[in-house]
């Protein structure tokens, strides 16, 4: 995400014709989104997203699991556990 930003603000900035972005080639403002293409497509075929979002997913349960604890009148169940 950080590289689509960047490649967004050197485009914004090339096209306002700020120094020093306006002197650099078109080829040099748009390496980010080529190196975001990049990024993205090994960390699809490492299995990086996959594995942060089943990572999500358990924090997501826990904290249920938690909350529906303390709501059937359990109390805290971290305290309970020590």
């Amino acid at each position: 995400m950080w590289l689509v930003a960047i490649g967004v603000l050197t485009v914004v900035l090339k096209l306002l014709g700020v120094a020093p972005v306006a002197d650099w080639g078109w080829w040099l403002v748009l390496i980010p989104f080529g190196l975001a293409v990049v990024w993205w497509a090994w960390a699809d075929s490492s299995g990086l997203t996959q594995r942060k979002a089943i990572q999500r997913m358990e924090e997501r349960k826990a904290a249920r699991r938690e909350k529906n604890i303390v709501a059937m009148g359990q109390g805290d169940a971290k305290k309970k556990r020590r």
